[in-house]
């Protein structure tokens, strides 16, 4: 996006939880797999979509729990990344009392994996994109138990409020990339066809 909008690019890495804090304050855009949702349109604008996502389970290779929904994550110990679209799922699974689970609050994703490795829990529920990473970094040591296609989320760039000409230009860049099949290849590359 840089390159197309002739900027040079500096990343800052920031924590998730506060992230959207800093948007216009410290940063221009966060672009780190920000689920489009009503509730954040409030606070921010957003790009048009470049990914589609779902939500996945994670758990290690040898293990054998079936997982056919959400649901059946009753009973077991999960990590998620904290403020997330997974924490927020999962947390209205039981805070309607449709699932009785523990869960880690991760402020980093990379601590959920850790913990799967270390046993600590029994599944990691994540973005399907992070969950194709790491399956696809590690398939000796992880698997997607579970992959929920019934509900998409789609990745936009966050733009703080109302920034209308950065919003349009930014567009105007995912346009072009995907006419040059940017997307399309990178997806593959990162996360398998």
């Amino acid at each position: 996006l840089g390159e197309k909008l002739g900027l040079q690019v500096s990343f800052i890495n920031t924590a998730w939880d506060g992230i959207f804090q800093g948007i216009g304050v410290n940063y221009d855009v966060v672009i780190s797999a920000v689920t489009i949702t009503d509730e954040r349109k409030q606070t921010m604008s957003f790009s048009d979509p470049y990914i589609d996502n779902y939500q996945a389970v994670v758990v290690r290779k040898d293990s054998d729990k079936s997982v056919g929904s959400f649901l059946d994550l009753n009973g077991l110990a999960l990590a998620v990344q904290k403020e997330t679209t997974s924490d927020i799922l999962i947390s209205d699974y039981i805070s309607t009392g449709s699932l009785k689970c523990t869960v880690a609050q991760n402020e980093k994703v990379i601590t959920c994996f850790t913990q799967l490795d270390n046993k600590e829990i029994d599944a990691v529920v994540v973005d399907s994109t992070v969950a194709q990473g790491q399956v696809g970094k590690n398939p000796d040591k992880y698997k997607i138990a579970y992959l929920d296609k019934n509900e998409s989320e789609q990745f936009g760039v966050a733009i703080k409020k109302d920034n209308v000409a950065l919003q349009a230009a930014i567009n105007n860049a995912i346009a072009k990339l995907k006419e040059e099949g940017f997307f399309k290849e990178n997806i593959e590359y990162w996360f398998g066809s």
